[in-house]
């Protein structure tokens, strides 16, 4: 279940900002690469997949991403509209030695290491960033340099936002079972609201239970069915934002036969209940920038 590794090229030895547009029904394989990633999403929902973290993804969304920690952003059947984002990659020269290493940038630097393990700014500090990374759609290379730093040393001193991946999850580089993990998304994404068994899961990799088992936990630091039950849950929280349904209707939506079991795994995954999660979700989604 390894991903694949994915060339950014570009003309600067720095850095690379550029605007990305996909279909409806968008899916990129489980990737990394070298360069580390700012990803501002301004449009679009679906799935959000970073190292072994699974969430659910909206518009207004900025994560930072390490160097070579899998990724990728693939809408869900129910797609109504394209995703758009700015993407920013920073590449290795970017943090050249003789000059990032140096004290003024101490707090940047530091700031690059925590993305290892995946990073989501909170709502508000996305949006008081939004119109930086509209500027350097079209600034000049030596503007975009100035307001990319800027953008940097404001995130290095954020202290709102949470890490997708508690341990980090790097890549070795070894691409050679890259459609496994993305044959595990793909099936999961299809049939979480029946009952999947290990069985299920293993024939279609063609390992035996055990062996998937274990290759599993092993690769993704967690066991399957922890997997797919926080798969679940974000189709919950989904339903929980999106529709006005009552909470029993949408633990069976989401793939669940037991309501009980489904608060437990909610209660596991986002640390509070449904309906706590619905609020809260409600009144940030209220704010907006001064």
């Amino acid at each position: 279940m390894k991903p694949h590794y994915k060339p950014i090229p570009s003309e600067s030895k720095l850095f690379k900002v550029e605007f990305q547009k996909t279909s409806q029904e968008f899916y990129y394989p489980w990737h990394y690469h070298a360069e580390l990633e700012l990803t501002f999403i301004l449009s679009g929902q679906g799935v959000r997949y970073v190292g072994n973290s699974i969430e659910n993804f909206y518009e207004d969304e900025l994560v930072l991403l390490g160097s070579n920690l899998p990724h990728t952003w693939n809408t869900t059947i129910d797609q109504t509209q394209p995703v758009t984002a700015i993407v920013i990659y920073l590449k290795e020269d970017f943090f050249d030695k003789n000059w990032m290493q140096s004290i003024e940038f101490e707090s940047i630097r530091n700031l690059s290491i925590l993305m290892n393990k995946g990073i989501k700014v909170s709502k508000e500090v996305a949006l008081a960033l939004k119109p930086k990374f509209f500027e350097m759609l079209n600034a000049s290379p030596f503007e975009k340099l100035m307001i990319l730093l800027q953008v940097l040393e404001y995130l290095s001193h954020n202290q709102e936002h949470k890490f997708l991946c508690e341990q980090e999850f790097s890549c070795d580089l070894d691409d050679t079972d890259k459609t496994r993990i993305n044959s595990v998304y793909d099936y999961i994404q299809k049939n979480y609201q029946r009952q999947i068994s290990l069985a299920d899961i293993a024939a279609r990799l063609n390992m035996s239970e055990e062996y998937f088992s274990r290759y599993f936990s092993k690769t993704m630091k967690k066991p399957f069915f922890e997997f797919l039950n926080e798969y679940k849950i974000n189709r919950a929280c989904k339903l929980l934002i999106e529709t006005d349904k009552q909470i029993s209707e949408i633990c069976y939506a989401a793939g669940f036969e037991s309501i009980p079991f489904f608060y437990r795994q909610f209660k596991k995954f986002k640390d509070c209940q449904p309906k706590s999660y619905r609020m809260n979700y409600q009144r940030i989604s209220l704010y907006q920038p001064v």
